[in-house]
This record gives C-alpha cells, structure tokens and sequence, in this order.
C-alpha cells in the first residue's frame, strides 16, 4: 500500500524539531571544544611563580627559553608538514584536471555566415565602425591577349566567336593578309 503525503505542518513542525535539535548539538560541541582548550592551557601553562632570588630567576629563564625553542621547532616541523601536504594537493588538482582533459569532447561547433564587416564589428564592440571592402584589397589581374597570341592563334579555338560563313571567311582573310605581310617584311 502506498505510503500517505505527509502535510506541509507536520513537515514544518519535524524540520523545525530537527533545527533545534542541530542547535543544541553544536552548542554541546562549542563548550566541550573550549573546555578542551581550558585544560590544554592549563596543562601547558601552568600559572607563574616568580622567585625572589637572582639565581632562580635565571634558571626560569633558561627554561622558559628551553621550552620556547622546543615550540618554535614544532612550529617549524608543522609548517613544512603543510607546505609538502599543500604541494601534495597542488599536484594531485593538476592530474585531476589533466584526466579531465583527456576525456573532454570538444563540443561541434555551428557554422555562422558572417560578413567580415559584422565579424569586425562582433569583436571590437560598437565603438568601432570599420568597413572593409575585401576585393578592393584583392590583386588586379589584367587579362590582355598578346599579339603573338592572336596572329598564331588556331580558328578552331574560336569556332564559336566566328560562327557561319562570315566568320569564316574573315579569319581566312586575316591569316591570308598577315601571311603577305610577313612574307613581304622578310623581303626586305
């Protein structure tokens, strides 16, 4: 049999008793934390008796200063315990994300038809309203025929060009003219 919906009261009323609960969990936690902390102190600095002698007075500093160099080098153990942990993590957070970037597939990118006038805009903004005309920039090739071209040049390239009778005719008579031409120059 299915289970009943619980009313949102009752919810309210179970979350609010689970909060304070919660509360009085952390609370407890606090004051056992700073009695620790109590003892601890009290354990390692026990309350100051100052000698009246000369003599006992040097003898509590060389204590004093025998236990500050055992603190100092605690500190000092600790610190580099930390700084190898840190560097640990560094390493294994770089190994991570080198696995992580062998398996990440780049994702397939959409193609966008773009004028180069809009892409220039997309990239500087607004501000800049620049206009490049591309085939202005583009290299002009003249297509000039040469002469030596024309005069050896075969009519059956141009079947098109001189179609009919006419035209015919006409390239028969530049080849005859440029024939008599040539002959006569070399005469002379």
């Amino acid at each position: 049999m299915a289970e009943k919906k619980m009313s949102s009261t009752r919810r309210n009323q179970l979350k609010n008793l689970l909060l304070q609960i919660g509360e009085a969990m952390l609370e407890e936690e606090a004051q056992r934390v700073a009695e620790e902390k109590r003892k601890y102190l009290k354990q390692q600095c026990p309350t100051l008796s100052i000698p009246d002698s000369m003599q006992s007075l040097q003898e509590l500093c060389r204590k004093l200063h025998k236990q500050i160099d055992l603190v100092d080098e605690e500190r000092y153990d600790m610190e580099l315990k930390v700084k190898k942990s840190n560097k640990e993590i560094d390493d294994l957070k770089s190994k991570v994300q080198d696995l992580n970037g062998k398996y990440f597939k780049k994702p397939v990118l959409k193609r966008v038809r773009m004028s180069a006038d809009a892409m220039l805009a997309a990239l500087l903004g607004s501000k800049h309203k620049v206009s490049m005309d591309l085939r202005a920039n583009l290299k002009q090739v003249k297509k000039e025929q040469k002469e030596e071209e024309k005069q050896t040049g075969d009519w059956r390239k141009n079947v098109e060009d001189k179609a009919g009778m006419d035209g015919r005719k006409k390239m028969f008579e530049t080849e005859t003219v440029l024939q008599y031409r040539t002959s006569n120059f070399s005469e002379y």
